[in-house]
């Protein structure tokens, strides 16, 4: 088990990032936590709210190759765990040019940065599932021999980042873990289909919307808690084998629509809803089921939390966002 001193998160200032960060703060208080988040990046001040204090900002942008070797030279991390990206399936079909550039050519620029100075860090690769496309059934669960079928521009720009991970241990040994995050839930990206639905919820019950919008309800999900994510990601870089990857996901299934009735039942009135097809996609992945034996018999990992608490944590928090939204514009009036 490798113990490490300082820790270096890319999109620190995005919902995983600064969840991770809350995440290491807490549970490993020796570790000294870095973090990289773009000048124009609108999300850090909230998202890090809790733990801003407690880290060590960087202002660096992962396209802009001296930046990252000055922050590299400074910090000298010795383990990286990399979630910079553009992660919005739907909006990568409308802006698959800045999603292909931001993701791709920030992954190996801070790839080369780190060949280039030579630098030994354990370089923990966050991936997704999307890299699988739409599975066949045969496939289900999935493993992570399960054929690599990007669907949409944010696969594709992933599958290359995961891609590169391999290439950069297999090519200069360098130690590199990477792991395939299914859906988890994130009440800091109002993007995922759970927030989203939460979001409008907690709205509504506040006048402040009258009807849920969806998009796609028939997609199959497996489900895991943020912080049992974070917990994975941690154990990933701690423990996780070199040149490895990994499926990590919850143990709950469900469709998209069961997801929406279930929050629907704990809404405190009433709730109407309606299909907008602008959230519908060109193509969909519809099948997301994973085998996670391989992470949990390398690692030790499981997770914590219920689904029941995951969803009641998701509602607490989206409650409080909406209230604090509509008193903001109370007073602006």
């Amino acid at each position: 088990m490798t113990v490490f001193k300082k820790a270096m998160i890319t999109g620190v200032s995005g919902s995983g990032g600064s969840y991770l960060a809350e995440y290491i703060v807490k549970y490993h208080p020796d570790v000294e936590v870095h973090g990289i988040s773009r000048w124009h990046s609108t999300s850090s001040e909230k998202n890090l709210e809790k733990v801003i204090e407690k880290i060590t900002m960087h202002e660096c942008d992962l396209k802009d190759f001296g930046s990252i070797i000055a922050v590299m030279k400074n910090v000298k991390p010795d383990v990286i765990f990399h979630l910079a990206a553009y992660a919005n399936v739907r909006a990568s079909f409308t802006t698959p040019c800045a999603v292909m550039e931001n993701n791709i050519m920030g992954t190996i620029n801070l790839l080369e940065a780190i060949r280039l100075e030579k630098m030994k860090p354990r370089f923990k690769l966050c991936s997704t599932p999307e890299v699988y496309g739409q599975p066949d059934k045969k496939d289900i669960p999935i493993t992570e021999e399960c054929p690599i079928r990007p669907l949409n521009p944010y696969a594709v720009s992933k599958t290359t980042q995961d891609l590169l991970g391999e290439v950069y241990h297999k090519s200069y040994g360098m130690d590199i873990v990477r792991t395939r995050m299914f859906t988890y839930i994130n009440p800091r990206r109002k993007d995922l289909f759970a927030t989203a639905f939460a979001m409008q919820i907690a709205k509504i019950e506040l006048g402040m919307q009258e009807k849920l919008v969806h998009g796609n309800l028939d997609s199959t999900r497996t489900i895991i808690d943020v912080r049992d994510a974070m917990n994975a990601y941690w154990l990933a870089a701690e423990r996780g084998k070199s040149g490895e990857v990994y499926n990590i996901g919850g143990m709950k299934t469900i469709k998209v629509g069961e997801f929406l009735d279930l929050l629907k039942a704990k809404a405190k009135c009433t709730i109407q809803t309606e299909q907008d097809i602008r959230l519908l996609r060109p193509t969909d992945v519809t099948l997301q089921i994973p085998n996670v034996e391989k992470f949990k018999r390398d690692t030790g990992w499981e997770p914590v939390y219920s689904f029941e608490e995951s969803v009641d944590y998701l509602l607490e928090h989206c409650r409080r966002e909406a209230a604090r939204e509509k008193a903001i514009s109370e007073i602006s009036i």
